[in-house]
């Protein structure tokens, strides 16, 4: 993506980068660094871009909240007609607190606790994604003490190459997702054995940060075999769950766009006569975030040459564990700057804390700033305390206003609950 040419992102006539059309300086004056800074109008835009590319059948978009689950993140999602995909009590209960009807939520998870069926079941939530036979059994017998039918999908694992990093593919029989197409067969036609389950959808999920339509379209045909398979055994499916994944442009990725993601996939859902799910986060709110950080230094060991941030891996992680890829650019333009080679590392005491390695950058100096693009998914989510550190602020800004709806954690949240005995 280039970011200069971003209507969310851009510089403003007096080279400072903005967010909308507020400028990142004036949120870094009030916030400090390092601070998340959200634009609105990209999940918004992005989110009405999904829905209207599939309005030619019946569909459902849930947001997978796994992926930012800021509570006014989750809201503005919520507010345009999104369903919710939760992973975990904690993700429930965010999504509570912003708002959302548990009838409008999806109870994903590969292992999901007693607790967290018992509640997907007494919220009555849309559909309790299941990833075991074992699983089946344990919400057959929650659902029988709470005299409930609890509605249950179950994840099929397709066996696609997703053809994304490793660590974020799930569609693979090695993966530790879903359960294989034959006995996932025999689990829809033994319904009968589970008096306390309706069987309401097939859901699947191949992986995340998918950039081509063929792993989708070769996981969907394969999915749709299933679909009418379990049709003959006499069940019902209401729900075909595609699950989410679909990529974004970190650097020079050629990832598809949604219109080419519907067009390849609308005629062969049309041949279903169910409604149809879909569970994006990262194309919703990936490009829709930067991470701000401050130069502390500037070193030289030996020809290398090192910028250092006062942001960390502790904030960031994607780099130090998947070696992901973040644009890189200065707050501040100047037209006198040159580029230099260096790598952006953080104070943390591991030499796997790096936004970025040899990377071409715009000569900078300490007390600038720097804005780290495309951190509006699986950023602040997978944050930590690690050297003690604390988190970031979440500032999001709606058109020429912005609001801190996080503020940094004080000293005295590193210590929340914890004495000394």
């Amino acid at each position: 993506m280039d970011y200069l040419d971003s209507k969310y992102f851009t510089y403003g006539t007096d080279n400072i980068l903005q967010c909308e059309n507020v400028p990142v300086n004036e949120i870094i004056n009030k916030t400090g660094t390092p601070v998340y800074i959200y634009s609105r109008k990209f999940f918004e835009d992005r989110y009405k871009e999904f829905t209207q590319a599939f309005r030619e059948i019946k569909h459902r978009v849930f947001y997978s909240v796994k992926a930012n689950f800021n509570l006014n993140v989750i809201k503005t999602l919520y507010n345009l007609g999104s369903g919710i995909d939760v992973n975990s009590e904690g993700e429930f209960y965010r999504a509570y607190k912003a708002g959302a009807d548990p009838k409008k939520m999806l109870m994903a998870g590969v292992g999901k606790t007693a607790d967290e069926i018992k509640l997907a079941i007494e919220k009555d939530f849309i559909m309790i994604k299941a990833e075991s036979p074992e699983e089946i059994e344990l919400i057959n017998e929650i659902a029988g003490k709470l005299k409930k039918k609890a509605k249950v999908g179950i994840r099929v694992n397709p066996d696609v190459n997703p053809q994304t990093h490793p660590y974020i593919s799930t569609g693979l029989s090695q993966n530790k997702f879903g359960v294989a197409a034959p006995e996932a067969e025999q689990m829809f036609k033994d319904y009968e054995k589970y008096p306390n389950i309706s069987f309401t959808g097939i859901d699947m999920h191949i992986g995340s940060q998918v950039t081509t339509v063929e792993p989708f379209v070769e996981a969907v045909d394969k999915l749709s075999e299933f679909y009418f398979k379990v049709k003959s055994y006499g069940v019902k499916i209401e729900h075909f769950d595609i699950g989410g994944g679909v990529g974004v442009t970190y650097n020079n990725e050629k990832s598809f766009g949604i219109p080419e993601f519907a067009d390849a996939l609308i005629p062969k859902l049309k041949k279903l006569d169910c409604e149809i799910f879909f569970e994006p986060g990262r194309f919703l709110t990936g490009n829709g975030g930067i991470l701000v950080t401050k130069v502390l230094f500037n070193k030289r060991n030996n020809n290398k040459k090192f910028i250092i941030v006062d942001a960390a891996m502790n904030d960031l992680l994607r780099p130090s564990i998947y070696s992901a890829y973040h644009h890189i650019q200065p707050v501040e333009i100047s037209t006198s700057d040159k580029d230099i080679v260096a790598d952006i590392v953080g104070p943390v005491c591991e030499s796997g804390d790096f936004f970025a390695k040899d990377r071409t950058i715009t000569e900078t100096k300490s007390g600038k700033s720097l804005a780290i693009m495309s951190a509006g998914a699986y950023s602040m989510v997978m944050s930590s305390n690690y050297n003690a550190r604390r988190r970031p602020a979440e500032v999001i800004v709606d058109g020429n206003k912005f609001s801190v709806v996080r503020t940094r954690e004080t000293f005295d949240h590193l210590l929340y609950d914890e004495k000394v005995i």
